[in-house]
């Protein structure tokens, strides 16, 4: 174990790697067990590096961003945990296009549009989450997705090598992409955007900030929507009526504030989650007969 520690520092670099490290620190549920390695990516050297040590000792690793879209076991991670980071000058601005590192935060690049007159990014300032698990996800709010402002998006396979996919390669369709099938990792992308003015930009972030606050649930830990929306149907709305609004397992309860969101109320355990995720699913289909299918991914 020692020798891996030591494998996994060379290609990181020192410092970047923790051994035994809690998930729950990690993932904005904040619930989970330790993971066996953890290591902070600053680097697209540093990824290719990592990739190729993982895959060929066959050690079985997980990618992360933000950690706002997962749920890791209460019994931990039996693996590396590649969580990619920032790196130097990777976020710039060149006429209507923003070309940004993956481990760029979602409202800083709005920060940065918002900066250069530029319009189209503001439904994403308020997404808790990394550049690279948005487009992973084809992330979306209020009206938007990124498959509405993506470019390109370059992408490393397992063995390290880079290439270059438009956005019609990724099939981004709704909450999906191609990305985690092929097992490749977003790195970077160029975000295709259109000019506008300044104060109108503000003024619709800060509308939609306040229409975030009012309705969401932001004071407790969750991972934002629980469940997809079926097709035809709200999820919260349909977990509203069913009379589940408030119903708790453990310390996990389905929000007063608004029902699509299942948060932890009072340290919650991953099992709490999906016992009341299970719970919420089987009275919907009962009621409705409409499936629920979870939004948040659950690490295996």
């Amino acid at each position: 174990m020692q020798d891996l520690f030591q494998k996994l520092e060379s290609a990181a670099g020192k410092g970047k790697v923790l051994a035994g490290e809690p998930m729950s620190r990690h993932v904005t549920f904040r619930t989970g067990g330790n993971a066996d390695y953890y290591v902070i990516v600053s680097g697209r050297e540093a990824l290719k590096k990592l990739l190729k040590l993982v895959n060929q000792e066959k050690i079985p690793y997980y990618i992360i961003g933000n950690g706002s879209n997962l749920l890791f076991p209460d019994e931990g991670y039996r693996g590396v945990v590649l969580q990619i980071g920032r790196y130097e000058n990777d976020l710039r601005v060149e006429g209507n296009r923003i070309y940004a590192g993956c481990g760029v935060y979602l409202s800083q690049i709005a920060k940065a549009a918002l900066e250069a007159g530029l319009t189209g990014m503001e439904f994403a300032a308020g997404i808790p989450g990394t550049l690279g698990g948005a487009i992973v996800m084809n992330a979306g709010a209020y009206g938007g997705e990124m498959k509405d402002i993506l470019q390109d998006v370059t992408v490393m396979d397992k063995n390290g090598g880079e290439s270059v996919m438009t956005a019609e390669q990724l099939e981004l369709s709704y909450r999906h992409s191609v990305l985690p099938e092929r097992e490749l990792v977003a790195t970077e992308a160029c975000i295709l955007l259109e000019p506008g003015k300044p104060e109108e930009i503000r003024t619709k972030m800060e509308e939609l900030g306040a229409k975030r606050r009012e309705k969401q649930p932001l004071e407790y830990p969750s991972a934002g929507s629980t469940f997809k929306r079926p097709e035809g149907y709200f999820a919260g709305k349909l977990i509203q009526d069913a009379g589940l609004k408030g119903m708790s397992v453990g310390g996990a309860q389905v929000s007063e504030k608004h029902s699509g969101f299942i948060i932890n109320k009072d340290h919650a355990t991953t099992a709490d989650i999906l016992s009341l995720v299970k719970k919420v699913q089987d009275e919907v289909s009962k009621q409705f007969g409409v499936s629920l299918e979870m939004e948040v991914k659950v690490v295996k």
